[in-house]
């Protein structure tokens, strides 16, 4: 049973290991949503994301015969490293098994802390039941990512921070994956003020959560489809599952298209980087129907590698209109491209990329095709670019970018 008496040893246990994630007030995030909004940094620990204080904690609960067999576990990368940095601490060997999706930098961060990792499966799922076969097979002692009371109970102690920083709370949204954070988070957060929301948040592309609170029972996704790896889980955790139905209030689904926006808000406003699943209570924040409040969104963690990092930079400039193309037909020449780079020009459109196509048809003096990839300021200011290349006679019409910056 996950009660006050063990957050409150959990906390204490947990300090140290965790660094401090003090509450960081978003001044562009309240403006946007009319409430008072602050920040729970988790993507700040040592780690990289909340995780640690969950693994830790576990571990630390478990006899040296335990231990001393070996731990292992499976996640789709912030568990894995928190469950490998704390078997260090114990001098114990640690086996974790990640999808083969896992980005890069939580592979390689994971065997930084001396853990044996084994890629397997596509998803959290496949490798989670690989895993648990190996703990049979091997005498492992298996510390769950999720579906583990005690897990849980360590997880939930981001809530007493939470309080000690802002009593008056009114309303914490938590990611939810499989459903460990969201039910220490909220548990602990009603036997603090029985009268807090504590809302649930998860990509609309899994959302195991929100199907099983609808079913009555946790039920299986056929598949997951999201950017967002740290929560793409098919099935919740049975064990937890009943402090979600108990203490959650509701959960939202967000779409992967709302997390690049905000991955560049967060990036511009707060200088932070933090992971898709992170970015989910900050999409968040606009579903809410509420004013005035003062509400915490938790930024579960902070783990990405480059290569997904640039395309989320890159799509999310083209969603805000910050990088566009277009495509516009003109006679084969001379002076044809000053035209066009004058119009562009004089609205100050920088263009970062041309292609010139003599091909799209057989009479080039009639109609050869250039395509231009520009940065304007925002979605108003490309709609004045193309709008006056529309008024010089030109037909623009506008693409998707196939490759931003070369």
């Amino acid at each position: 049973m996950m009660t006050l008496e063990k957050f409150e040893e959990a906390a204490d246990k947990v300090k140290e290991v965790v660094l401090p994630t003090n509450l960081i007030y978003s001044e562009y995030f309240s403006q946007q949503t009319g409430n008072k909004v602050y920040l729970k940094p988790e993507n700040m620990q040592y780690t990289g994301a909340y995780k640690v204080r969950g693994a830790y904690y576990k571990i630390s609960t478990l006899s040296e015969e335990e231990r001393a067999k070996g731990l292992i576990t499976a996640s789709a990368g912030n568990h894995a490293q928190g469950v490998a940095y704390a078997a260090k601490i114990y001098g114990v060997p640690a086996t974790i098994v990640m999808p083969t999706t896992t980005p890069l930098i939580k592979v390689n961060r994971t065997k930084s802390y001396g853990a044996r990792v084994i890629l397997y499966g596509n998803v959290y799922d496949e490798a989670c039941q690989y895993a648990l076969k190996l703990s049979k097979e091997q005498g492992l002692t298996f510390v769950h990512p999720f579906n583990d009371e005690t897990v849980a109970t360590g997880q939930g102690t981001i809530a007493m921070e939470i309080f000690k920083e802002l009593p008056t709370v009114d309303i914490i949204l938590v990611p939810i994956g499989g459903g460990g954070l969201a039910a220490g988070v909220s548990t602990l957060a009603k036997f603090l003020n029985p009268n807090i929301k504590v809302i649930g948040v998860e990509p609309a592309g899994a959302s195991c959560m929100k199907e099983s609170l609808r079913a009555g029972e946790v039920v299986t996704l056929h598949n997951v489809n999201t950017i967002a790896d740290g929560t793409a889980v098919q099935t919740p955790g049975d064990v937890v599952f009943p402090y979600i139905q108990k203490n959650i209030d509701d959960i939202i689904a967000v779409e992967d298209q709302e997390l690049i926006v905000h991955f560049l808000d967060i990036m511009e406003n707060h200088k932070m980087l933090v992971e898709n699943s992170g970015l989910l209570t900050v999409a968040a924040l606009k579903h809410l129907d509420c004013r005035d409040k003062k509400i915490v969104s938790i930024l579960s963690g902070g783990n990405m590698d480059i290569i997904t990092l640039s395309s989320v930079v890159q799509h999310g400039l083209i969603q805000r209109g910050r990088v566009f193309t277009v495509a516009v037909l003109l006679p084969d020449r001379p002076g044809e491209l000053e035209k066009i780079a004058g119009i562009i020009a004089q609205m100050q459109g920088n263009v970062i990329r041309l292609e010139h196509n003599q091909f799209v048809s057989l009479n080039r003096n009639a109609a050869v095709e250039l395509r231009i990839t520009l940065e304007a300021f925002g979605i108003d200011h490309k709609n004045e670019i193309i709008d006056s290349l529309r008024k010089k006679g030109y037909s623009p019409k506008e693409e998707t970018p196939t490759e931003i910056y070369e």
